[in-house]
């Protein structure tokens, strides 16, 4: 990529996070160079675009660099050669995630909002928005790379590469970041010491080795989290511990989504009396979102706030922005980003999309060889990934019956019938967003 003022598009540019990626541009103009900062949205977005757009500018006059902001409802006009672009949009908005989590606990199932029939219902929603992107881009900015931050990540990149012949793209997670970092915590170390070797699913990836200077110390870092209690969490989900023989067992470690799947019962229990107590985790976000962007309106704040951080969002920036920066200058540097298995896992097939440590490199992610994943996690593995592949193909043909399977599928969902119950709630609760479902 030559060198020269970059054009970034950023498509959702009226969320809540937008000032931590604001701040990361910042940090990195030096390396990453841009003169035209494009942030998009749709008409029902238009008020919180004026809000975000307005600090964003007001970010970028203090840290006096020549970066041009743009606001605008207008999405080809922006993407017109774009070098960059990032997606970080919600289909529906925060209403949508909050049936997503809502009707499913109706039925004593987890209501979450990228796992389980919420993660389902998030993917048909947002994939055929994602596909009309992709075809777009190909005629306005071909040349581009498209980061996506937008959940399920994991499937809308799937959906990408298997329904178009768009190539530069990959997903992006804080996840695995928030793991390094916590882990770092724990051992009492600097961050930059700490490197884990990732593999696995967006939201379903398991940290499989980790090091320090170096030097494989997984089994002896495990034991020392395990034993002082160390919280590896993010704020979005209910704190509840391990077992730690569990973890020890396992050699590896889990992420925290992963509560949802080994602490199945406890989390369910857990969401169901905050339910009764203090409404879903949607209604609270709605909550934080206002106050936040009450923060955004005050003309006298020029930096991120603070309180961004309890959104569940932490260092969203610094994943995003450091893959573009490192694309940018062939950095040749490990990040973990989801992107086209091919044989990486020799346990998931080559078309699907995996979240794993990968060298970056002007030419996208090479993701780092693992092999079969250990036989302990592999069939649970392969069962998110055959939901995703049925979720998938549901929210391209708008088939019932594939989405059906996909639900009855879902480890989550404890019967058949209770899955066509919760889908058909969810079809005719979600039918403005889902045209492809007649």
């Amino acid at each position: 990529m030559e060198r020269r003022g970059l054009k970034v598009v950023t498509i959702g540019g009226g969320s809540s996070y937008t000032p931590e990626l604001i701040e990361g541009f910042i940090k990195r103009y030096d390396t990453f160079p841009i003169k035209e900062l494009w942030l998009v949205d749709i008409e029902e977005g238009k008020e919180k675009l004026n809000t975000v757009g307005g600090l964003a500018k007001r970010m970028v006059e203090k840290a006096k660099i020549p970066m041009d902001i743009h606001l605008s409802l207008d999405r080809k006009a922006a993407l017109k050669d774009a070098d960059f672009v990032t997606t970080q949009f919600r289909v529906g908005q925060l209403s949508a995630r909050a049936i997503d989590e809502e009707i499913p606990l109706k039925y004593g199932v987890i209501g979450q909002e990228t796992n389980g029939p919420g993660g389902m219902f998030k993917a048909l929603r947002t994939i055929p928005v994602m596909l009309t992107i992709v075809k777009e881009m190909e005629v306005l900015c071909p040349n581009a790379w498209l980061i996506n931050f937008t959940n399920p990540a994991g499937m809308v990149v799937e959906a990408v590469f298997r329904h178009t012949n768009w190539k530069r793209i990959i997903g992006v997670c804080n996840v695995p970041i928030g793991m390094e970092r916590a882990v770092a915590k724990a051992l009492e170390v600097e961050e930059e010491r700490v490197r884990i070797d990732f593999g696995g699913l967006n939201h379903m990836v398991f940290g499989l080795a980790i090091y320090l200077d170096g030097e494989d110390i997984t089994l002896k870092a495990i034991n020392r989290i395990v034993s002082s209690k160390s919280e590896i969490n993010m704020r979005n989900i209910n704190n509840i511990a391990f077992e730690a023989d569990f973890i020890r067992a396992l050699k590896m470690l889990p992420c925290p989504y992963h509560r949802y799947y080994y602490k199945q019962k406890e989390m369910l229990e857990s969401e169901l009396v905050d339910y009764k107590e203090k409404g879903i985790r949607a209604k609270v976000v709605q909550t934080l979102e206002k106050d936040l962007f009450d923060l955004y309106k005050n003309k006298n704040i020029d930096e991120k706030p603070k309180q961004l951080e309890q959104r569940g969002g932490a260092y969203y920036s610094d994943v995003a922005c450091n893959l573009m920066e490192s694309i940018f200058n062939d950095r040749g540097d490990i990040q973990t980003v989801n992107t086209l298995n091919n044989g990486t896992i020799a346990s998931l097939s080559r078309e699907s999309v995996i979240e794993a440590s990968c060298v970056i490199t002007k030419e996208g992610p090479r993701p780092i060889a693992i092999g079969d994943l250990p036989v302990v996690v592999r069939g649970l593995v392969q069962q998110i990934k055959s939901f995703e592949r049925m979720t998938i193909e549901a929210a391209v043909t708008g088939d019932y019956h594939t989405a059906l399977l996909a639900m009855t599928i879902n480890p989550l969902v404890p019967s058949d019938t209770i899955a066509k119950q919760i889908l058909d709630d969810m079809l005719t609760a979600h039918k403005l967003f889902l045209p492809q479902f007649k």
